[in-house]
C-alpha cells in the first residue's frame, strides 16, 4: 500500500458506504465523457504478444479487506473493490481459474514470497524494498499529488508563478511537503499534522490552496465531509522521485511466466475499456 494510505486511513464504515454507492452508480457516468480522467499506463503503440498460458492452471490472488474502495467486505460478506474486480477481470481475460482471498496486510508479501499465494492485488507500492522480496507487473495505478482549492476560485492553474506569495497547506513530514519546498519556494507553506486538519484549514479559509495525495483528496471531495466546498485545481503531479513508481501486482520472484501473463492481461483490459469502466465504477470523481 502507498505510504499515504497507511497514514491517512479513513473511517472504515464511512468509506465502505461511499465505495458501495460508487459501485452502484459510477457506471451511470459515461466513460467517453470522462476519458480525460482515466489514466493509461500501457503504451498503445507497443504490441504485446499473447504469452504461453499453458503452464498457468490456477492463479491464487490475495488482497486485504479493509482498504475501501480498493478492497473491502460488502454487507453480504463478499469481497469487493477495485483490486478485487480487476483481479476477476484478469482471470476472465486470461481464461484461467482464479481464487481471491483476503489476508492480513502484514502477511501479504510473505504469502507471495513463500508460495502460499501466486499474486497480490493489494495496492502494493513498487518500492526498492518490496522489490527485494517480490517481482511486480507494470503499474496499474499511481498515486498522483493534486492541488485543491475552494470552489469559485478563478485563479489560473497552480504553478510556482501563480502561487507566489500565496499560502499552500500541506501535511507535515510528507513527500508533498518536500516537493513544495523544492519547487514552490515563493509560496508560504503551512503544515498540518494530519490530512483531516489540512482539509479543515482549507474549508476555514486558513490557506488559499492545499496539496496532497490525489486518491484521498478525490474520495474526500466526492464524500459528505467536504460539504461540496472544494475542487481539484490543475492536473496531477506524478514525479516518481517524490510520489513513487506506482502500484503493481506482486508475484513470486522469478515467476516470469505469471508476470508476463498479468502484464498482457492488464494491457488487454485497458484496450477493451474494461479498466476504464472499473476506474469510473469506484472513482466517479477520478484522482487524475
Amino acid at each position: 500500500m502507498t505510504s499515504e494510505s497507511k497514514t491517512d486511513r479513513p473511517r472504515r464504515q464511512q468509506w465502505r458506504i461511499i465505495a458501495l454507492l460508487a459501485a452502484g452508480f459510477g457506471l451511470l457516468i459515461g466513460v467517453a465523457a470522462h476519458a480525460d480522467q482515466i489514466p493509461n499506463f500501457w503504451d498503445p503503440q507497443h504490441r504485446m504478444e499473447k504469452p504461453d498460458l499453458s503452464t498457468i492452471r490456477l492463479i491464487r490472488f490475495v488482497t486485504q479487506d479493509d482498504y475501501p474502495p480498493f478492497d473491502f467486505t460488502a454487507p453480504d460478506g463478499s469481497l469487493t473493490g477495485f483490486n478485487v474486480d480487476l483481479s476477476r477481470a484478469l482471470c476472465d481475460e486470461l481464461k484461467v481459474s482464479c481464487t481471491i482471498q483476503s489476508r492480513r496486510w502484514d502477511t501479504i508479501l510473505g504469502a507471495i514470497a513463500s508460495g502460499k499465494a501466486d499474486a497480490a492485488a493489494a495496492s502494493l507500492a513498487i518500492t526498492p524494498d518490496n522489490r527485494t522480496r517480490v517481482d511486480f507487473t507494470q503499474p496499474y495505478y499511481r498515486t498522483p499529488a493534486r492541488f485543491v482549492t475552494r470552489k469559485g476560485n478563478a485563479w489560473p492553474d497552480p504553478i510556482p508563478q501563480t502561487l507566489a506569495g500565496r499560502t499552500i497547506g500541506v501535511q507535515a513530514h510528507t513527500a508533498h511537503e518536500a516537493y513544495l519546498r523544492a519547487f514552490f519556494p515563493g509560496s508560504k507553506i503551512r503544515t498540518y499534522e494530519t490530512a483531516a486538519a489540512l482539509r479543515s484549514a482549507l474549508k476555514r479559509k486558513e490557506v488559499h490552496i492545499i496539496f496532497g495525495d490525489g486518491i484521498s483528496l478525490a474520495l474526500w471531495l466526492n464524500g459528505s465531509d467536504s460539504e461540496n466546498c472544494c475542487a481539484f485545481k490543475g492536473g496531477p503531479y506524478t514525479e516518481s522521485r517524490y510520489f513513487g513508481e506506482g502500484v503493481g501486482i506482486a508475484v513470486r520472484k522469478g515467476n516470469v511466466d505469471l508476470r508476463r501473463a498479468l502484464d498482457y492481461g492488464l494491457k488487454r483490459l485497458s484496450e477493451k475499456g474494461v479498466y476504464a469502466e472499473l476506474y469510473l465504477k469506484y472513482f466517479p470523481l477520478g484522482f487524475y
